[in-house]
Formats: C-alpha cells, structure tokens, sequence
C-alpha cells in the first residue's frame, strides 16, 4: 500500500482521472454469525465501500465524455481484487475503474 503525503500535512485532496472512482472501503464485520472474533489475517478484503471522490468520467472515440455512474456519498459493491489500495493522512482506500464497480446500494 502507497502512502501519499502532502508538505508534511495531512489536507492533501485527490481527484481521480477518468472514469476512475475513490472509494472508503467499509470495514468488515469482527465476529462470525457464531460469535467468533476473527483475526486480522482471516478477514475478507472489503467489498463495500463509499465514493469520496469520482473522475469527469471516459473519453469516448468521438472525443465526448461519457459520466461516471456512480457519485460522491454512494455505497457500492466492487470487485473482490480491484484497484489500487493507497492509504492518506492515515485512513485507507482503494482507487477503482468505473467497471470493477458492481452495484449501487441503495435504501438500508
């Protein structure tokens, strides 16, 4: 995991290119159904996280752009092993494409 750092300050904003989407994965449940408390190394990697940040979206081969489907706030479902984990001012996530994002949850 890269960790990105700013003039030794923490405030430092990224804003995704394309149709890539920054995602806050959501953390991962600490107890099994039976009550197990499960390690670290034995936990899922994330699949639900929330959009902090989404790119103008893919250029298309007539020049346009196409927006990204998803934004800022949105909860989703995105591929198992997708992107790229990076970690800012101590908090971690994960910069995906646009199609590595599976579903949009919506109404808990």
């Amino acid at each position: 995991m890269r960790e990105i750092q700013g003039s030794g300050v923490w405030a430092m904003k990224v804003r995704p290119l394309g149709d890539k989407v920054l995602i806050k994965p959501l953390e991962q449940e600490e107890k099994t159904a039976g009550g197990i408390i499960l390690p670290d190394t034995a936990k899922e990697k994330p699949q639900e996280g929330i959009v902090v940040a989404v790119g103008e979206g893919k250029l298309l081969d007539n020049g346009e752009r196409r927006p990204v489907g998803v934004k800022v706030n949105d909860v989703v479902i995105f591929s198992k092993y997708a992107g790229t984990e990076i970690r800012i001012g101590g908090e971690d996530y994960i910069i995906v494409d646009e199609d590595s994002i599976l579903a949009i949850k919506e109404g808990e």
